[in-house]
């Protein structure tokens, strides 16, 4: 980039500085190491950040908005807030819990996204594959030199590699864990430490058995890069990793070059823009002479993924503010640029920082109010993954005679204001004019989202979020299941029950959910009695958990589960089959008060009905009235495009009262109307003769990751 300076990487010749420790909030102590991944970003093992944070060392739940501090070496060491970005949950090989005592594990990374200087971090360093004999070095947490371990990959596996450590000097020990492998042959890291295997103790005492040369002498081991790469590109690697040196042919280089050049012909104005942008992204420039070329100039917008947006500001102060029109234009090409000027970027973790917790909770449910036709706002991302993919999207919305549309992060944060007190959502609502109006969007635009959120945030403040339980039913033995259980106070999930090898008959395991439910303590404006959601596999939609009941003598009610509880089923599965539905199905939850009902009275092709469906986005409810034969494909189909609501009968040959008596009970509140009618069913079965399942995704609200991955993606 020549003229413009970037933040020193020239710690290579010392690679102890490479090492960013990762504190604990609480006490400042060193939970272990890191390094940096990106311009703003810290790659560490999910356990650093777990220990940092006083949870239990291989938790797989990822944190949710808490902040760790970071200390990174670059000219002088400098202490950053860092949040959660990306989890890789800690995992055991066949894809559950870690148990106590396991030596190995799979996953357990976390990239951290670190409120950094405007210029980004130091350098990242570079990266290569582990390899067997390479000879790497590690270094505590800390980052003093001293701390050097020197060690040898002695084996290399699919997933980890064994490290021996040498007999004199430093052994990998705690406060090593996340830090890098740097590899002096390759000047790469080659991967980061994990854990260390501890010299044997006595079973009775606990203390370290008398040395023995059969004893197993400083081996760790590690992720090698490449299946930290792995592992990463699964959860968005493409997000954090530095952009590629643009190609010469590359549109939208060729076209900055071609604005700078036009924009800014006269030389002491170049110099004069271009001194002034380094300034806003915080990077040496230099000469005050002789100006940056316009292909310096140009390359430097592509590389900093901040820069053509803090160029397009500068323009627009300026006297030819169209000038910034044409350098958003040429960007809009490019992948690799942010839509927010480091400013504004600040300007907007500052108003995140003081927001309440139980706002910034609900982000992802405003996401998917203000965005309904976006496709994918998965369960369990990270608020800051979720503001990294927003700032990607384009504009949505009507746009007429050429205007720019507003973005969608723009629109989401009115949606966020109207959660907000009125304080906090003025103060948003002038960060976003600011934005707007740099971007060149009309201000009728921007009202017109500004009045949808206010209409979205009336209707949300008349309907409480209801407190719920998940229970995961898996199939053991015959006749026995295995359940894991969550509960949702309406702050996000909490798990538990996490022992999913133990198999419960139907009388054991309503035990187990009454247990939990007994343990709750609703609001007490809520006189609701918690939602109970079933998880399942597409195999098991007609397992009746709501006929399970905990039979005991010595009890005064039988406790039927669906009786005394709004129960329903949900199955991630058959929705995350096809993913392009999903965006369907978040427009059709939207629309869950005005949405139509579709009723299937005789058998129909699988293919008739999904003609019949697919695009018919009104349509939020979907009753299934036929035959057992036909009637599980016929829900699947639905489940499959997206309806967010079935309702059937899972034991009626004929027509079903069931169908004919859920019909008069509006769709938001069937839950409490299927419990009625099994209630009645109970005390008068010849009145109420149907066995009722309804099926029901609410977009609002999420389910564990565990039930929206692949398991070896899962913990």
């Amino acid at each position: 980039m020549g003229w413009f300076g970037v933040t020193g990487g020239a710690h290579h010749d010392d690679p102890s500085r490479l090492v960013v420790t990762v504190r604990r909030p609480g006490d400042g102590g060193t939970a272990g190491a890191g390094f940096v991944l990106g311009p703003d970003t810290v790659l560490t093992c999910a356990h650093v950040v777990n220990d940092a944070l006083g949870r239990p060392m291989l938790e797989a739940r990822p944190p949710r908005l808490e902040e760790i501090p970071v200390e990174v070496r670059g000219e002088s060491t400098e202490r950053y807030e860092a949040r959660l970005l990306h989890w890789v949950a800690p995992r055991a090989r066949d894809g559950g819990a870690v148990r106590e005592g396991d030596s190995e594990w799979l996953g357990d990374l976390a990239v951290l996204r670190v409120d950094g200087p405007a210029g980004g971090l130091p350098a990242a360093p570079g990266r290569a594959d582990m390899s067997a004999d390479q000879e790497v070095s590690a270094w505590h947490g800390g980052g003093r030199a001293a701390t050097l371990a020197r060690l040898t990959v002695a084996s290399l596996h699919d997933s980890l590699g064994y490290l021996d450590g040498r007999a004199t000097g430093m052994a990998v020990g705690p406060g090593y864990s996340g830090g890098p492998l740097w590899c002096r042959h390759e000047h790469a890291v080659v991967g980061l430490v994990v854990a260390h295997f501890m010299p044997p103790r006595d079973a009775a005492t606990g203390l370290p058995l008398p040395h023995s040369s059969q004893h197993l002498i400083r081996r760790s081991w590690a992720i090698p890069w490449q299946r930290v790469r792995t592992e990463l590109d699964a959860v968005g690697l493409r997000d954090v990793l530095p952009p590629q040196s643009p190609d010469p042919e590359d549109p939208a280089l060729l076209l900055l070059v071609e604005a700078v050049g036009d924009i800014l012909y006269s030389p002491s104005q170049r110099t004069d823009v271009a001194k002034r942008l380094a300034l806003a992204c915080g990077v040496r420039h230099g000469s005050d002479v002789t100006p940056p070329t316009p292909e310096e100039f140009a390359l430097f917008l592509l590389a900093h993924p901040r820069a053509l947006a803090a160029l397009s500001a500068i323009l627009r102060r300026s006297s030819h503010p169209a000038s910034a029109d044409r350098v958003l234009a040429a960007g809009s090409l490019c992948g690799s640029a942010r839509m927010l000027t480091p400013q504004e970027y600040a300007g907007l973790r500052k108003h995140l920082r003081t927001m309440d917790r139980a706002v910034l909770a609900r982000i992802p449910e405003a996401a998917r109010a203000a965005l309904p036709h976006v496709a994918a706002f998965p369960g369990g991302e990270s608020l800051d993954a979720l503001l990294n993919r927003l700032e990607a999207l384009p504009g949505d919305g009507h746009s007429v005679s050429g205007e720019r549309r507003v973005p969608a992060l723009l629109r989401v944060l009115e949606y966020v204001g109207a959660l907000s007190p009125p304080a906090k959502r003025a103060e948003l609502r002038m960060w976003a004019d600011g934005v707007a109006q740099r971007l060149g969007i009309a201000r009728p635009a921007l009202s017109e989202r500004r009045s949808d959120a206010q209409a979205w945030g009336r209707a949300v403040r008349d309907r409480s979020v209801r407190m719920r339980v998940l229970v995961q039913v898996t199939r053991a033995e015959r006749g026995r299941h295995r359940l894991r259980i969550w509960c949702d106070e309406g702050a996000g999930l909490r798990q538990v029950s996490t022992d999913s090898l133990v198999a419960y008959s139907a009388t054991d395991g309503a035990r187990e959910v009454l247990r939990v439910l007994d343990s709750l303590t609703p609001p007490a404006d809520d006189e609701r009695p918690p939602l109970v959601e079933v998880l399942v596999d597409r195999a098991s939609l007609n397992l009746p958990v709501d006929e399970w009941a905990a039979h005991d003598p010595d009890e005064i009610v039988p406790g039927v589960l669906g009786v005394e509880f709004p129960l329903v089923v949900h199955c991630p599965e058959l929705l995350r089959r096809h993913g392009r539905f999903i965006s369907h199905w978040r427009s059709r939850w939207s629309r869950l008060d005005s949405g139509k009902t579709f009723v299937v009275s005789e058998s129909m092709d699988r293919d008739v009905l999904y003609s019949r469906l697919v695009n018919q986005l009104d349509t939020v409810r979907v009753s299934v009235d036929v035959p057992p034969g036909p009637r599980d494909g016929i829900v699947q189909t639905c489940l499959a495009l997206g309806i967010p609501v079935v309702v059937w009968d899972r034991g009626r040959d004929g027509a079903s009262h069931l169908v004919q008596h859920m019909a008069d009970v509006a769709t938001r509140e069937l839950p409490d109307g299927v419990r009625d009618y099994r209630a009645n069913a109970q005390a008068s079965p010849p009145e109420f003769p149907g066995r009722p399942v309804l099926a029901w995704a609410d977009a609002d609200r999420t389910v564990p990751r565990l039930h929206l991955t692949e398991p070896q993606e899962s913990a």
